[in-house]
């Protein structure tokens, strides 16, 4: 994907916090490709893999389902869209603090990665 558009970016970030704010692991999976590739230091913790990355939609949704019942009152409060090339970085607040999550997105603005990174704060 070229230079993200700003009304891209906005309703990407729209779409995905109020996805995750109703707790819809299958809505939040919709803008993910397939083959995703994920990074957080959560997942080593929660689905038990030691890089903290996870391949494909199968696997984040175990992920993300298994977090959701260990959290069940999450709710992310968008703080920042950031656009770039082929690449949209959200910074918001969650129950860990401040988290900053970058998506590297496809031609067709499907995520294809994305890197998590938590405040050393929260």
């Amino acid at each position: 994907m070229p230079i993200v558009e700003p009304e891209f970016a906005r309703a990407f970030a729209t779409a995905w916090i109020e996805a995750w704010n109703a707790h819809d692991v299958e809505r939040v999976l919709e803008h993910y490709t397939d083959d995703v590739h994920f990074a957080s230091p959560y997942v080593a913790r929660i689905a038990g893999e030691p890089s903290g990355q996870l391949t494909g939609k199968v696997a984040l949704r175990a992920y993300w389902t298994k977090a959701l019942t260990m959290v069940p009152d999450l709710h992310f409060t968008l703080i920042e869209v950031l656009a770039g090339v082929g690449a949209i970085t959200l910074v918001y607040r969650g129950h860990r603090g401040t988290v900053a999550e970058t998506f590297q997105l496809d031609a067709a603005g499907g995520v294809r990665a994305a890197l998590a990174c938590y405040s050393l704060e929260g």
